[in-house]
């Protein structure tokens, strides 16, 4: 596959996408920050193939993003609740959400193994882009959303700078509209009690801002 070279309707190329996810595919598609490489997080097997076409260990779990709050419940365990850090990332997706900050939650049992860290927790974030955000909802399921390139190569948000590795692996190529900004990408958090926050990765939304919001920030070595 040529990845510069996507034809077809805006609409046309979202629903061919939609199907690929729906029939186990793999595709690569834009988000708000670069273009990632993804499939639903109902497909064990499509997120194994994820995982193969990016050369990327299976020790390190795939993130995921959802359309709409409504989907979170699909990825997060429903005993959630009790968790000590839950106050916090229920107040840090009201601030933050849609956007560019992934929150580390406890997952649901049912989850497949690749999405799940040694804690058996899942890193989760509500996408603005409107054609991830579509895709998620026009197929019911939240969707793994590692970035679009070989493991060690940087992360890109053009289209022809894709790896044609990367689109020969995969099922479908959905070409941004809008084009991901790139920049940053999404900062990786995990809520603990007592409005303390760990940072894993820091991001697209900056450490003031959190601590503006009165967290206390911990920087994750």
């Amino acid at each position: 596959m040529v990845c510069d070279t996507v034809t077809g309707s805006p609409e046309s190329q979202l629903d061919r996408a939609v199907l690929t996810i729906i029939g186990g595919g793999c595709i690569v598609y834009p988000t708000e920050t670069f273009y990632a490489l993804g499939a639903s997080v109902g497909s064990a097997k499509a997120l194994e193939r994820v995982n193969a076409i990016k050369g990327r260990p299976r020790s390190k779990p795939l993130p995921v993003i959802i359309g709409e709050r409504e989907q979170l419940a699909q990825v997060m365990d429903p005993d959630t609740a009790s968790w000590p850090g839950f106050d916090s990332a229920m107040e840090l997706m009201d601030l933050f959400w849609p956007g560019s900050l992934s929150i580390i939650v406890p997952a649901r049992k049912d989850l497949p193994t690749p999405l799940l860290d040694a804690r058996g927790c899942v890193s989760v974030r509500q996408t603005p882009h409107p054609q991830a955000r579509e895709l998620c909802l026009k197929t019911g399921m939240p969707l793994a959303a590692t970035s679009a390139n070989v493991s060690g190569d940087p992360a890109v948000s053009e289209l022809s700078r894709l790896s044609p590795a990367v689109c020969m692996g995969s099922d479908y190529v959905l070409k941004g509209d809008p084009r991901p900004a790139g920049g940053l990408a999404s900062t990786v958090v995990r809520p603990r009690g007592g409005r303390e926050v760990y940072v894993y990765r820091v991001g697209a939304v900056p450490l003031e801002a959190l601590e503006r919001a009165g967290f206390l920030v911990v920087l994750e070595s």
